[in-house]
């Protein structure tokens, strides 16, 4: 889980603020122990390099006061109770750090302003959900780390509600356990909201991005499941015969397993080719990782791959942006179009379908789906009467006395077998496309014809 913020160089900012954060619990540690201003200044210095560091860090004050609670005890009596008057000076104690996590949050939300989702693109609920999904798997992570990625795309309204409700569960239930358990096991208290403190900055309430999580977001909070886990481990093996050297080769097991899980994660980051391979190898439908594959293939002079991931990405923003808005017609025809580029004909009629459904007098899905039923390579797509008639629809409309509505046309009449019309069709188009001077659709025109005159339709090519 650590490899990412190690390996890219955007993320050392997480180990950057890995070292402020245990500077400022060890300063934080002597000055519970001997309070003076000097020390309370060097650790609010560590904050201030902290929140400087990485802006996640603005809850760690509220560490603290967890820290106050146990094991510091700062703010509980002899019976384990807390007193409301020690917990109100302990707060405003660290009305400091809580001032400068606000400007720092401040400063992070007008910077990132560009970067939030707004709530009409991605509305409240869905964002609850994923958060409470995340939770989950990032306590799932920590114990079975597989399927790393770079990148996880965001899934919208998309998720199984069964796995919310289930995920919401579980996380009242642990957090409830964990308040019924405080007295006898404060170490559970105490990690659990350590971990639901720090991560709740990153959990997507206040979207900054297009991921749904992501691996370095927890650098800081799985500490905090560590923290509990070893003292509940370390209290239930009291008893137990030859409890430390059992516990240390138990210990010396885990930290080899994974070590070499982490050397094989680091693999996958030897480049931007090997990262990005690797995401799409363990997600779904993420458009970012087609897109940056495909720039990286690019920079490789692989320029036939890196073709087909940026369709892919392209594909996949049209179908998410129709998951949230289904009647956007400009998207659903471009979808059409990038499906039948990529040999699906199937997926693109029924999208120009769907179009001509909510928009009858839709231009371009009448010319795009009637080219295809005209042009297809493939005879079970064809439908040469079908194609006429979409065609001269999209002729007598507005905008329809085009070279490339009268291409479309011509294309039609030839498969249906009425080779006089698409001739003539075909020659209006010329000279249209003369008279725009668009000589490269002249010549193609010319070509067409040409194949008419001998009784022969037109087929696209597989490759187009």
């Amino acid at each position: 889980m650590r490899v990412e913020s190690v390996a890219w160089v955007a993320e050392r900012k997480d180990v950057l603020s890995g070292v402020f954060f245990a500077l400022t619990l060890g300063s934080y540690m002597r000055y519970a122990r001997a309070p003076s201003v000097g020390r309370y200044v060097m650790m609010s210095t560590f904050v201030a390099c902290g929140l400087m560091s990485k802006a996640t860090f603005v809850t760690v004050p509220l560490v603290l006061l967890l820290l106050d609670y146990w094991p510091l005890g700062r703010m509980r009596n002899a019976q384990g109770e807390v007193r409301r008057s020690e917990l109100r000076g302990l707060v405003l104690e660290k009305i400091p750090l809580f001032v400068l996590s606000a400007a720092a949050a401040a400063a992070t939300i007008f910077v990132q302003t560009v970067t939030m989702a707004t709530l009409e693109q991605l509305p409240l609920l869905p964002r609850i959900k994923n958060a409470a999904v995340s939770l989950m798997v990032y306590l799932r992570q920590m114990f079975w780390p597989d399927d790393l990625a770079i990148f996880y795309p965001h899934p919208h309204d998309q998720l199984n509600i069964w796995l919310v409700l289930a995920s919401a569960g579980l996380i009242i239930l642990i957090t409830l356990l964990a308040i019924i358990l405080r007295q006898k096991r404060p170490y559970l208290f105490v990690g659990w909201f350590w971990y639901l403190i720090l991560v709740a900055p990153v959990l997507g309430i206040f979207q900054a991005g297009l991921q749904s999580r992501a691996d370095r977001f927890t650098y800081l909070p799985h500490i905090g499941i560590t923290i509990a886990l070893t003292w509940m481990v370390a209290d239930l093996t009291q008893q137990w015969r030859f409890h430390r050297a059992m516990l240390s080769s138990i210990a010396i097991c885990v930290v080899t397993v994974f070590t070499i899980c982490a050397w094989k994660q680091t693999t996958y980051w030897r480049d931007s080719i090997s990262v990005w391979e690797r995401a799409l190898a363990v997600t779904s439908n993420n458009q970012i990782a087609h897109q940056d594959l495909a720039a990286a293939l690019w920079n490789r002079d692989r320029i036939a791959e890196s073709r087909i991931h940026s369709r892919a990405a392209e594909i996949i923003h049209a179908q998410t942006t129709l998951k949230d808005f289904p009647l956007d017609v400009p998207t659903r025809d471009n979808l059409g179009v990038l499906l039948v580029k990529g040999g699906d004909a199937a997926g693109a009629i029924q999208q120009w379908n769907t179009s001509l459904q909510i928009d009858p007098n839709d231009g371009n899905a009448l010319n795009n789906l009637a080219w295809v039923l005209a042009t297809y390579s493939l005879d079970g797509v064809r439908d040469g009467k079908k194609a006429v008639e979409l065609a001269e629809k999209a002729s007598i409309l507005p905008g329809g006395e085009s070279p490339i509505v009268l291409r479309t046309l011509a294309a039609a009449y030839a498969e249906s077998g009425d080779f006089v019309k698409a001739i003539g069709a075909a020659q209006r188009a010329v000279e249209l496309a003369t008279a725009q001077g668009n000589n490269s659709l002249v010549e193609t025109l010319q070509h067409e014809i040409e194949l008419y005159q001998t009784q022969t339709a037109y087929r696209e090519k597989p490759s187009e």
